[in-house]
């Protein structure tokens, strides 16, 4: 039983020191790479903004001047003959290089994911058939994804010789552990496969007078003379098991109809809380939750247009789309205002990122949206558009009422922040609008931007929203990244500055609103600074 306890201790020995090699190693390598490539991009991000305060922006001339003398710096801070500093543009063209670098054309390829995504992180590579360690990150304003390598073997060299090392001891522990395993478990289960084979007897006879043989006198055999006492016990009981078990299945069965209609009304994770509490039905906790709302725009006026019978089964099928969805993540939908859902994530169970399965929930509602107006154009009936606004906060939340009519629901401030949100969405024409709390659980899983800083009708204290994508393009990429640079410098008050970022997301996609929105202000502001209690944020006078 000693053996393989050490075997264990000689294996996790290994395993740690190896491990604590490459931690550190990576370690290193990380706060390298990231230095050279911050002092990079810090580097680069000076010569652009000399570029744009001189106006010299989009001149071919200087903009080659400013990349070469990034290059130069690049070529100044190499720190070795095998370390290799080198960019690429959307094209996978290699648009400047320190130190000698030849990628071919699959590598480049390869190295495509990299520029698409926007990456900025520690990876490795394979380069002019080389692996590399290397440190990655984009530059927007030259569109270069920048790439700071060095040869993986000049880090990893000695932490492969420890690995290899480790590798030998542990095959030579383990070949050793577990012949002695064998033998000593053969020792112990011998006693316990008589045990195991009683039991199988008793099972295929149904014979409670099988008996277990007594091999040792040790703890096993002790176990032996105790399961054969307690068959005795058994066998007694069985009869009144039986009839305990009856009774369970009719409780279950009686059990399950009340569930099965409460179901339709009630959250099944509500019905289970009941029947395990049922003295909590009426009480209320506070807890952190992500409320969705959606409604379909301009209602009244599709409803006037279509025969009641149609309109019934236009919505039946609406509903349950958007439900569908909904209940696919973990949401549960707490009550329809006429045409509008109110659903919540969070509760009366929590989630691993509740904020993130609303978003993603209310992106999945937008794309069901078109295939659900295909199908309205094929019936002849009218397209249905709505608006998602979602938050997240600390709200109230149980069962509401009163013992003879009670509603599974959620109240506080936080609610009525996600309606305002729902109601924001016509005026931005954007389909899914989020608060910062949302925005701070979902911004590393989803890309977002910022649409604008607003006070909701009745508040005084003005919040960011977002929207998010579940995926960009690469032209939407880049235009989202202009426009949030573009958006924080507006918000400090450098209009001067943001302009140009602007300017060059409009570039892009010209009838961008949130860009178009931005673009007008910062013009604006540029001819009449605003007061300096300005704070950027827009009051809303209605709903």
């Amino acid at each position: 039983m000693v053996l393989p306890l050490l075997t264990v201790a000689v294996v996790m020995v290994g395993i740690v020191s190896y491990v604590l090699a490459a931690s550190s190693v990576n370690h290193l390598a990380m706060e390298f790479f990231t230095f050279m490539a911050e002092e990079i991009t810090n580097y680069a991000d000076g010569q652009w903004n000399l570029l744009v305060e001189n106006n010299a922006a989009g001149d071919p001339f200087m903009e080659g001047a400013a990349k070469q003398a990034v290059e130069n710096f690049s070529q100044g801070i190499l720190r070795s003959d095998t370390q290799v500093i080198f960019a690429l543009d959307t094209q996978g063209d290699l648009v400047m290089q320190a130190g000698p670098i030849s990628p071919s054309e699959e590598e480049r390829k390869a190295l495509m994911s990299y520029i698409s995504a926007g990456a900025q992180e520690f990876i490795t590579i394979h380069v002019g058939n080389k692996t590399r360690a290397a440190y990655t990150i984009p530059f927007g304003p030259f569109s270069w994804q920048i790439f700071v390598t060095e040869e993986r073997s000049t880090f990893y060299g000695r932490v492969e010789e420890i690995f290899r090392t480790s590798l030998y001891i542990l095959i030579g522990t383990l070949a050793g552990g577990t012949l002695i395993l064998l033998i000593m478990a053969r020792y112990l289960t011998t006693p316990i496969e008589a045990v195991v084979q009683t039991i199988q007897r008793i099972i295929d006879s149904n014979d409670m007078n099988e008996r277990v043989p007594v091999y040792y006198k040790d703890e096993i055999g002790q176990l032996s003379i105790s399961f054969n006492q307690m068959l005795g016990i058994l066998s007694a009981a069985y009869e009144q098991m039986k009839n305990y078990a009856f009774e369970a299945a009719v409780a279950q069965k009686r059990e399950m109809k009340i569930r099965n209609v409460f179901q339709l009304y009630v959250p099944r994770d509500v019905i289970d809380e009941v029947f395990v509490n049922p003295e909590k039905m009426l009480v209320g906790n506070n807890r952190e939750v992500s409320i969705l709302f959606s409604d379909i725009r301009s209602f009244t006026t599709i409803s006037e247009s279509m025969a009641p019978d149609e309109l019934v089964s236009s919505l039946n099928r609406y509903f349950s789309t958007m439900v569908n969805i909904i209940m696919d993540k973990n949401g549960v939908v707490d009550k329809y205002i006429g045409d509008a859902i109110m659903a919540i994530f969070g509760a009366p169970v929590s989630h691993e990122n509740d904020s993130l399965s609303s978003v993603v929930a209310g992106l999945e509602m937008m794309n069901a949206l078109e295939e659900f107006n295909e199908n309205q154009h094929t019936l002849g009936g009218p397209e249905f558009h709505i608006g998602v606004g979602i938050n997240y906060g600390i709200v109230t939340v149980g069962n509401i009422g009163c013992d003879k009519k009670m509603n599974y629901t959620v109240i506080g401030d936080a609610v009525n922040l996600a309606s305002r949100l729902e109601g924001l969405t016509k005026k931005y024409k954007e389909p899914v609008l989020f608060a910062e709390s949302v925005y701070e659980n979902v911004c590393r899983d989803l890309p977002c931007r910022l649409i604008d800083r607003v006070a909701v009708k009745g508040k005084t204290q003005g919040v960011p929203i977002f929207t998010a994508r579940l995926e960009l393009s690469d032209q939407e990429q880049y235009v989202w990244n202009y426009h949030n640079k573009a958006a924080a410098l507006y918000y400090e008050r450098r209009f001067q500055e943001a302009l140009p970022y602007f300017q060059k997301a409009l570039e892009i996609f010209p009838n961008d609103p949130a860009t178009l929105r931005f673009e007008e202000r910062c013009r604006a502001y540029i001819k009449n600074p605003p007061p300096q209690d300005w704070d950027g944020v827009e009051i809303m006078t209605e709903k």
